[in-house]
């Protein structure tokens, strides 16, 4: 993946309310090689209105450790997208 413009494959999980607006548990996709974590959740949302719809906080997971929106994303990753947890 050392050229510029190479693709790069990242596997999504969805919890929560992003599973049942996505319709889907999972998704696989190609990103350009310098994509971060925030143009994953830009190609779900160009792929579900109603996710796109859906609004409020996020919590991401990148290969099990938090990440932020900023994070860049390698070839073969793992990113997970769950509502905020409250209880009480």
């Amino acid at each position: 993946m050392g050229e510029p413009g190479v693709s790069l494959r990242v596997k999504v999980k969805l919890f929560g309310h992003f599973r049942d607006a996505y319709g889907e548990a999972e998704a696989e996709f190609d990103l350009h090689d310098t994509a971060r974590v925030r143009e994953a959740w830009t190609q779900l949302c160009l792929r579900s209105k109603a996710l796109a719809a859906s609004k409020g906080a996020r919590l991401i997971a990148l290969n099990m450790d938090y990440a932020t929106e900023d994070a860049p994303l390698a070839d073969g990753d793992v990113l997970a997208f769950f509502p905020p947890v409250s209880g009480g």
